[in-house]
């Protein structure tokens, strides 16, 4: 028998040799039904391969991501059956999952492919997925594995056998198809309901523009047809809500070839938008505790040879910059600066915690391909802090840290997010990880714990942790369902040692903090490109760059508009006049495409009563207010910062 240890900590006995259909059958049928892949000792498998030892096991339904992912997986395979049977010969390369569907790399050799032959193969899709055909595995010895590929003719997977040995090379067929492939893969195919191909692109085998360009092609899949609906109803909204379409539109950032790729240049309008959110933040941190610093954008070699980061990160800096003999970098992270502020001073038990907060500028060379809008840049400004505590004071400041977030959250109106917290491969010590196996064990423990009293949303990852301690990647949902990352939160205990810091202790010793690095706000440019998408370019008022348009009926009103202006200025409300020689109507409805929350018309009536028509931006009139009224409204309307 063997012990099968359930997320809820219940352990069952099984025999050996049981798959994980079969414990989710003896759990409930419906289940058994709804699982698809298992994670065994965290790693994914197929739900009928059978385990062999005493495991954890987390049965997957497509909405895990681990789940969702094996489904799409499976379903590039199918994709793959259908063009074989439709364009014999075909040669394939790789078919992942990717965040929103699936794609093939395929040699089609003289066959074209276009849009409108997507139908025809989703059609055969379907046709396919109805068989039902099991995904089967299959171990595979490699002289087998290249005498099939070469009676085929097929150079890539030939390629891509070359690395692999003797039991690291499994088969996967399913009806008339057999991949090269680790899989995990669904039961069968006709778990598969509903199926689109979204596009075709060109892809060059390996990403090498020297070698052959290989034709892939795009698809999601679902589960059921409702769900294809939702999921395709989303993209048409997200269309809408892209970042950077609003951002060009409402004026908050531009880049620029001269500048360079990746390198923003916030307008105006963007520019207020960051202010508020420093604004914000600085408030937040002023109360936590935090001693604001600022530290230069470039530094000496030395600097990032001492704190680890060269080693493990060049290839994600800018190349260094040589002046009388010393190198020089452009700051990538903000953590080796605020280390030297720390052992500036002589610090004691009484000092600590200690933390440092910067909007710091950091630079990091994100490869050409990766760079995406607002989302992925070179150039980061970013909501960073430090904080050097004791053992025994981690955990309420890693539980601060985390109240910090859910604040942040309920000013934004983010209601869905979880903590992933990364951990560290045991196997990658001293490579790609910090080799100190206790202090992993110990500081991972203390995140855990945190994370457990507070009852905090989160799921574990393995080797994914900083190299210095482990670390928690916030992921957020926006109003229309979209998973953003949007900080970090990581535990270091090693640069401590590295930059030689310490403190007295209340027995007169030498210790070494422990250090939180947190990013509550992550950077401008993430964050901004966030709420971009998930307010549709409506800001709430305190955040919006124009916070009231003043709309004169005509120019006989010009005056009593500027004399509002006025007031506005002076209780520190954003606001502007349309002085254009417009009717009202197209002032109004330009300034709706502006998304401006306040409009206030005004004419002859407004005028002499000393009021102004309010509007509000999406909802239409809400009524006539004194102009005191309305000002002493909005600024509390600011002041509380409503979402």
């Amino acid at each position: 028998m063997i012990n099968i240890t359930l997320p809820d900590g219940a352990v069952r006995k099984y025999e050996n040799g049981v798959s994980a259909f079969d414990i989710a059958k003896s759990i409930s049928e419906g289940l058994a039904r709804k699982i698809i892949a298992a994670q065994v000792n965290g790693e994914v498998w197929d739900i009928s391969r059978p385990i062999q030892n005493d495991a954890s096991l987390k049965l997957l339904t497509f909405i895990d991501n681990e789940g969702r992912t094996t489904f799409w997986h499976s379903s590039a395979h199918l994709m793959a059956e259908a063009v074989e049977q439709l364009y014999p010969g075909v040669k394939f390369w790789v078919g992942p999952a990717v965040d929103n569907g699936f794609y093939y790399d395929m040699d089609l050799g003289d066959h074209k492919l276009a849009e409108e032959d997507l139908q025809a193969l989703e059609k055969k899709m379907n046709e396919l997925a109805r068989q039902n055909n099991k995904f089967e595995r299959k171990e595979i010895r490699k002289e087998e594995a290249i005498n099939y590929f070469t009676e085929k003719g097929d150079q890539y997977k030939l390629d891509l056998l070359q690395n692999l040995q003797d039991g690291e090379i499994t088969f996967y067929s399913q009806g008339s198809f057999t991949d090269l492939c680790r899989g995990p893969h669904i039961p069968h195919t006709g778990l598969i309901k509903a199926i689109k191909l979204t596009n075709i692109a060109g892809a060059y085998w390996k990403g090498d523009e020297k070698n052959k360009q290989l034709i892939r092609v795009y698809g999601v899949t679902f589960p059921s047809q409702k769900e294809m609906d939702e999921h395709l109803a989303m993209l048409e909204e997200a269309k809408k809500r892209d970042h950077r379409k609003l951002g060009k539109e409402l004026g908050i950032y531009t880049m620029d070839d001269d500048v360079g790729p990746g390198l923003p240049l916030w307008l105006p309008n963007g520019t207020i938008i960051i202010e508020e959110l420093e604004k914000l933040a600085k408030e937040t941190e002023t109360d936590g505790g935090y001693k604001r610093v600022v530290t230069p954008h470039i530094a000496k070699e030395n600097l990032y040879l001492t704190s680890g980061h060269l080693p493990y990160y060049e290839d994600s800096m800018y190349p260094p910059m040589e002046l009388e003999g010393v190198k020089y970098y452009l700051k990538a992270m903000n953590c080796p600066h605020h280390h030297k502020i720390f052992a500036a001073e002589p610090k004691s038990y009484k000092d600590l915690p200690f933390r440092l907060a910067e909007y710091g500028t950091c630079y990091r060379y994100e490869q050409s391909g990766e760079l995406f809008g607002l989302m992925r840049v070179r150039c980061l400004h970013m909501n960073d802090a430090h904080i050097y505590c004791t053992k025994e004071q981690f955990y309420e400041e890693f539980k601060a840290v985390n109240d910090m977030y859910r604040k942040y959250f309920k000013i934004f109106g983010i209601d869905k997010y979880v903590m992933r917290l990364s951990l560290h491969d045991p196997a990658k010590r001293g490579k790609k990880y910090v080799d100190e196996p206790e202090l992993w064990k110990e500081t991972e423990l203390l995140v855990r714990d945190v994370l457990i009293k507070t009852e905090t949303p989160f799921v574990e990852v393995q080797d994914e942790a900083a190299f210095y301690g482990p670390k928690i990647d916030v992921q957020i949902w926006s109003a229309i369902g979209r998973e953003f990352t949007l900080a970090t939160n990581q535990v270091d205990f090693a640069q401590g040692r590295s930059f030689n810091l310490s403190y007295t202790t209340a027995n007169n010793q030498s210790d070494t903090p422990l250090i939180i690095h947190r990013a509550p706000l992550g950077t401008h440019e993430r964050f901004i490109g966030f709420l971009l998408e998930h307010y549709a370019g409506k800001f709430p008022v305190w955040l919006a760059p124009v916070q009231v348009k003043l709309l004169p009926i005509s120019d006989k009103y010009l005056d009593y508009a500027k004399t509002i202006l006025q007031k506005l200025k002076k209780a520190d409300i954003r606001a502007e006049i349309d002085d254009r020689n417009e009717k009202i109507g197209k002032k109004i409805r330009d300034t709706e495409m502006l998304k401006v929350p306040y409009m206030l018309v005004v004419g002859e009536k407004e005028m002499n009563e000393e009021k102004v028509a309010v509007r509000r931006q999406g909802k239409g009139v809400t009524g006539v207010q004194f102009v005191e009224e309305f000002i002493n409204a909005t600024r509390n309307e600011i002041m509380e910062r409503k979402d």
